[in-house]
């Protein structure tokens, strides 16, 4: 029975992953937003509202649903608290994606796409990994410019991510963005080595 081959996109911030997820999904390709599902799941599962009411007071959800901006400010203010929602928000996160993939048994990729692939575990659900990758200061300038926020804003989100030099070793795919080049460009060339299964190749 033909089983999809999944793979995984992950890189900090600024790094150039959403848009080569965005060029995958505009070709046709189905892409799970893994940040986006978790966002989505905090608002409608019944066990994350729960446990996160337990764990911070019913005050951490509004009429119009979680209370991003304070679940931020507590987070910010002691990063245990991080991991605590880590473990309440990623088993239920986990459990749909592995839905949304047998929604897709016969395609030939699926992607993941995940700013924290490693951090979470997440690298274990799927086949292959791709690291998208750029200079620290080339990635603050992006998220400075895209985002309107401040290089205290960049560094403190970067914070909570893994280093470059500790994904590399842990990436079958890395992609070098520093270059500017179209990202179209790269997602063929990322194909081509999928489809030979390659692995551990420097683009």
């Amino acid at each position: 029975m033909h089983q999809p081959l999944i793979i995984g996109i992950t890189g900090g911030i600024g790094s150039g992953k959403t848009t080569l997820a965005d060029c995958l999904r505009e070709v046709g390709y189905n892409v799970y937003d893994s940040d986006l599902e978790a966002r989505r799941l905090q608002n409608e599962n019944p066990i994350i509202r729960q446990r996160l009411i337990q764990l911070f007071g019913e005050e951490i959800y509004t009429s119009l649903g979680l209370n991003r901006p304070l679940l931020a400010k507590i987070v910010f203010a002691k990063q245990e608290i991080l991991s605590q929602l880590n473990h309440i928000v990623h088993p239920v996160v986990e459990t749909d994606f592995k839905n949304w993939i047998s929604q897709y048994s016969s395609e030939q990729f699926l992607f993941m796409e995940s700013a924290i692939l490693f951090e979470s575990g997440f690298n274990k659900l799927v086949d292959r990994t791709v690291l998208m990758t750029a200079v620290e200061q080339i990635r603050i300038n992006r998220v400075i410019k895209r985002d309107h926020v401040s290089l205290e804003q960049v560094k403190a989100r970067m914070a909570n991510q893994f280093p470059d030099e500790v994904k590399i070793p842990l990436a079958d795919i890395v992609i070098h963005t520093d270059d500017n080049l179209p990202m179209i460009d790269k997602m063929r060339k990322l194909l081509v080595q999928l489809s030979g299964y390659s692995l551990k190749i420097d683009c």
